[in-house]
C-alpha cells in the first residue's frame, strides 16, 4: 500500500506567461459523485448464470426456480410418538383403575413394509416415525399404557415383545391423538420455494426431504482478492521498517465471504509491473470478480493503473467523497472480461469502499434482492464538519433503541481501531459542511 493522496488538492493550473494569450489550463479531470459512480459500476455487471448443484454445493446460492413438491409431505401417515395404535373406541372410559386391556398384535418400527390389521380390542406397538397400521385411529404414548408388563401401572418405556402380549391404557385416546398426517406438511404441487430464495441449511434441508438431490441456483461469485505495496508484510512476519502488515487483503476478503460470495486471498503483491501481471495471469481463470487495494492514487510508484491501463478497460476515477476519493473501474483479461475493482489503499478508505461499490457487485452477481445495506435515520448528538463537495462517511456506533448514532473515532483513513468498534457509517452530504448537534443523518447499518 503506497501512500494515499486521496485528500490532497489538485494542483493548481500553470500559470500565465504575462503575455496576451496565456496557455490555456489543461481541463480538470472530472470528479465523480457516489451514486453516479455506483450506477456505472452496476449497469456493468449482472446475475451470474444458472447452473443445477448438488444440494449441499448450492448452500448459500439464491435458487433461479420456483420449487414444486412432487409428493406429499409426510409422505404417509405416521406415529409421532412410541407406544400403541389403536381404536379409540376401545378406550373409552378407561382409567388406572380399570384400564382398557388390548391385544398387542404386532410391532412396527420405523421404515416397516408390512403392516398389521389392527381390530377391535387390538393394538400394535409402535415407534416414532412408523407408518399407522390399517384400522389404528390413533396412538396411545407408552406413557399413558403399562408398557405391556402387565402391572398395570404407567410406563415410560416398552419392554420386549412377549407372546400373546396384552398392553393395558390408562386414559382415553381422542381420534387421531399423535398422528402426524399425510400431506400435513407439505401437499403434493405445492410451491415450496420461491426463485430467489437464498438456500440456507432449512431450505437445503426441505428440499432433500421433498427429494430433490440437485436445484438450480444462481452461484456465489467467485471472488479474488489481492492487496499491492513493497511495504506489506503478511500477519505474524517480523515487520522492519517501513512496513506495515498487510490487513486489507484479510477484511475484504472477510467481506466479499459475508456478502456471499467463495472468496480467495492473494497476499501482497510488490510494486513491480511483471509481478502483479503474472499474480493477475494467473487468477485470471478462477475470478468472477477482482478486487484490488492501494495504487490507485498518484503515487510516484504506484504500477497498479499501469498494469491495469495495459490491459485497456480499466477507468481510474476521482470521487466526491471522503475517504476513498481515488478509485478504479473496468474489466481486464480475454473476451468480455472480468470486472475489476481498484479501492484505495488506506485501511479504511477500502473497507467503505467494499462496502459502497463492490459488496452491490457481489449481491448482483448472486441475483439478491437486497443489494445495499440498509439506510436509517438517527439522531447525532455531536457536531459535525465535512468537507465541502465531498460526502464524508464516519464510522459510528448505532443506538437502535433510541434512534441515536454517535461517531466513533476520527475521520482518519488510517484508524482501524476505530473501524473495528463501528457498526454503522454516518453520511453527511456533499453540500453539507456543518452539522449541529442533535441533527438527523443518514446511517448505513454494517450489521447482519
Amino acid at each position: 500500500m503506497t501512500g494515499s493522496t486521496e485528500n490532497r488538492p489538485t494542483p493548481a493550473a500553470a500559470c500565465c506567461d504575462g503575455s496576451a494569450d496565456p496557455a490555456p489550463a489543461a481541463r480538470p479531470a472530472r470528479l465523480w459523485t457516489v451514486d453516479e459512480h455506483l450506477a456505472d459500476v452496476l449497469a456493468a455487471v449482472g446475475p451470474l448464470p444458472a447452473i443445477e448443484l448438488q444440494l449441499l454445493d448450492a448452500q448459500g446460492c439464491r435458487l433461479d426456480e420456483d420449487v414444486l413438491a412432487g409428493g406429499d409431505l409426510p409422505p404417509f401417515d405416521n406415529s409421532s410418538m412410541d407406544g400403541y395404535a389403536l381404536r379409540t373406541a376401545d378406550t373409552a372410559g378407561a382409567t388406572a383403575e380399570y384400564p382398557s386391556v388390548l391385544s398387542v398384535v404386532g410391532d412396527i418400527a420405523a421404515g416397516a413394509a408390512e403392516l398389521p390389521r389392527v381390530g377391535p380390542g387390538q393394538a400394535a406397538r409402535i415407534m416414532t416415525g412408523a407408518p399407522v397400521p390399517p384400522g389404528a385411529q390413533a396412538v396411545a404414548p407408552v406413557e399413558w399404557t403399562d408398557g405391556g408388563s402387565g402391572t398395570g401401572r404407567a410406563a415410560d418405556a416398552m419392554g420386549a415383545p412377549v407372546e400373546d402380549e396384552e398392553v393395558r391404557v390408562l386414559r382415553p385416546v381422542s381420534e387421531g391423538a399423535h398422528i402426524r398426517r399425510r400431506g400435513s406438511d407439505v401437499t403434493a404441487g405445492d410451491r415450496v420455494l420461491e426463485a430467489g430464495t437464498r438456500l440456507g441449511p432449512t431450505q437445503i434441508g426441505l428440499l432433500a426431504a421433498i427429494g430433490r438431490g440437485t436445484v438450480r441456483v444462481r452461484p456465489r461469485p467467485r471472488v479474488v482478492v489481492l492487496s499491492t505495496g513493497s511495504e506489506l508484510v503478511q500477519p505474524g512476519e517480523p515487520v522492519g521498517p517501513g512496513q506495515i502488515a498487510d490487513s486489507n487483503s484479510f477484511t475484504l476478503t472477510a467481506a466479499a465471504l459475508d456478502a456471499g460470495a467463495i472468496a480467495y486471498r492473494v497476499g501482497g503483491v510488490p510494486d513491480d509491473a511483471d509481478r502483479l501481471r503474472a499474480v493477475l495471469e494467473d487468477q485470471l481463470g478462477r475470478a468472477d470478480l477482482i478486487v484490488t487495494s492501494g495504487g490507485v492514487s498518484v503515487g510516484a510508484y504506484d504500477v497498479v493503473k499501469e498494469v491495469f491501463e495495459s490491459y485497456g478497460g480499466v477507468d481510474f476515477r476521482r470521487l466526491r467523497m471522503q475517504p476513498g476519493k481515488p478509485q478504479g473501474f473496468g474489466r481486464i483479461g480475454d473476451g468480455a472480461g472480468v470486472p475489476l475493482l481498484a479501492l484505495p489503499g488506506n485501511p479504511v478508505s477500502a473497507y467503505i469502499s467494499f462496502e459502497l461499490f463492490v459488496r452491490p457487485v457481489i449481491r448482483t452477481m448472486l441475483g439478491a434482492a437486497d443489494v445495499h445495506r440498509p439506510v436509517v435515520r438517527a439522531v447525532c448528538p455531536v457536531a459535525l464538519r465535512s468537507p465541502a463537495g465531498r460526502r464524508q462517511f464516519l464510522r459510528g456506533r448505532y443506538a437502535a433503541a433510541d434512534g441515536v448514532v454517535e461517531p466513533v473515532g476520527g475521520a482518519g483513513s488510517h484508524l482501524v481501531g476505530a473501524l473495528a468498534r463501528a457498526d454503522c457509517l454516518i453520511t453527511v452530504p456533499e453540500e453539507v459542511t456543518e452539522l449541529a448537534a442533535g441533527s438527523e443523518v443518514d446511517v448505513v447499518l454494517l450489521g447482519g
